[in-house]
């Protein structure tokens, strides 16, 4: 009876934590890919956004902000904006004497700035049919102002500051005008050549899946046929206590983090590709795929040496009582009859190649132009997203998660491509 109740018990227990898994994953999944086709879909805000620096009160459009630390939200479709700053009180000008060190009587050699701070004047005229954001805005006021648009969508008003203080631009009084960006092109975020997400908000990562695709094909082309003979080897022709020497060696292999495989390419294998092809940098696309190549070798050999020893041992005793030598039996009839776990080895050493970053980071220069040349440098879509999600935000955080359903998507296709080869290849045999 207690024996029928604890397996009742642990059944239940299995399918909650099953339960929950699955939705954690789906939970997971659905953020992701909100985020990365939100920006497909919707723009950066509902209107134009101010952002204040140094500016303890201000008018716009006749409401007053005192110590504002968030975004003041303009409406949507508002033609018109006017910025003030109210007139100077007792108060600024008791902290303007204070930092000069000076006495109400000493004052007047600092000549009218500082008891006659007028009043800020800034006016500003949308154009809402206007498609070009440098063109959308026309700007009137009436003071010194200095208007500067340091990137795509952004303008920055500043203000001097009274006095001696007015050639410190760090002390500048600012304003920032964040215009709110439309939805971007799905076209053109996929086939774009140029990756310039501060300055343009340009987002195109052709080369850098290009570079993804070139580094991950070129390290199963270097690797699987390494590893399909390691397999063999160890499988048919070596004995079982130096095969089970080999094996735990290359399981041991499999569990060294990413980041050393990382160094140690930066260390031996950069200078050798360097000093070899006579190349002003080793950090190329040649150096990745070795790189890789050499990381998906023990995943591949350990799950493909399993599933050649899964193979019955009446079909090699077939094989040979038919006049088969030990090396035919092994290639034409072991490894097509293992050919299931074969092909599930390269599939997860295909997605190890495409989803590995660290060490791609450290060997592969990441340089985000479009090449095809192996002694070039690449950057891959996974560099992309951990170089830059540290620093990122507004659209440039919400292209990176679109880089990750992208990389997603190109993971999922492969594995449907060799899945749907592997059914085909059973349906011949």
């Amino acid at each position: 009876m207690n024996r029928k109740i604890i397996d009742i018990f642990f059944r239940h227990l299995f399918s909650i934590v099953a339960l929950f898994s699955v939705l954690a994953l789906g939970a997971i999944l659905l953020f992701v890919f909100a985020q990365g086709t939100m920006p497909f879909f919707t723009s950066t805000a509902s209107g134009i956004r101010l952002v204040t620096q140094r500016i303890d009160e201000i008018i716009v459009n006749g409401i007053l902000y005192k110590d504002h630390n968030t975004f003041i939200d303009i409406p949507h479709n508002t033609d018109f904006i006017s910025i003030r700053f109210p007139a100077a009180n007792s108060a600024m000008q008791s902290s303007a004497l204070d930092v000069f060190d000076m006495d109400v009587s000493d004052s007047e050699t600092l000549g009218t700035s500082v008891f006659n701070i007028r009043e800020e004047i800034l006016e500003i005229r949308i154009d809402n049919n206007e498609k070009d954001p440098q063109k959308m805005l026309s700007f009137s006021h009436n003071g010194e102002v200095n208007i500067t648009y340091p990137e795509s969508y952004v303008y920055t008003v500043s203000w001097p500051q009274a006095g001696g203080l007015a050639a410190i631009t760090s002390m500048h009084k600012r304003v920032h005008i964040i215009l709110p960006e439309p939805p971007y092109n799905v076209g053109r975020f996929l086939t774009g050549l140029e990756w310039r997400p501060s300055r343009d908000k340009v987002f195109g990562i052709f080369p850098m899946i290009a570079g993804t695709l070139m580094a991950s094909f070129g390290a199963i082309l270097l690797g699987v046929p390494i590893a399909l003979l390691c397999a063999l080897f160890m499988a048919e022709f070596l004995k079982p206590k130096p095969a089970s020497v080999i094996r735990a060696g290359v399981e041991l292999l499999a569990g060294i983090p990413s980041v050393v495989y990382g160094f140690f390419g930066l260390m031996v294998i950069v200078p050798f590709v360097r000093n070899t092809f006579n190349v002003p940098s080793g950090n190329t696309l040649l150096s990745a795929i070795i790189v890789l190549a050499l990381m998906i070798l023990p995943t591949v050999i350990t799950i493909a040496e399993t599933s050649l020893r899964a193979v019955p041992l009446s079909v090699r005793e077939a094989s040979l009582s038919l006049g088969a030598s030990k090396m035919q039996t092994a290639w034409r009839v072991v490894l097509p009859h293992a050919n299931s776990g074969v092909i599930a080895g390269i599939i997860l050493g295909i997605s190890r190649a495409v989803g590995e970053t660290m060490a791609v980071i450290l060997v592969a220069g990441n340089s985000p132009h479009l090449t095809f040349n192996p002694l070039s440098s690449v950057r891959t879509l996974t560099s992309t997203i951990a170089m830059e999600m540290g620093y990122a935000s507004g659209r440039h955080s919400e292209m990176l998660f679109s880089i990750g359903v992208t990389l997603f998507s190109i993971i999922l296709i492969l594995n449907s491509l060799i899945l749907w080869y592997r059914r085909r290849m059973e349906q011949e045999l």
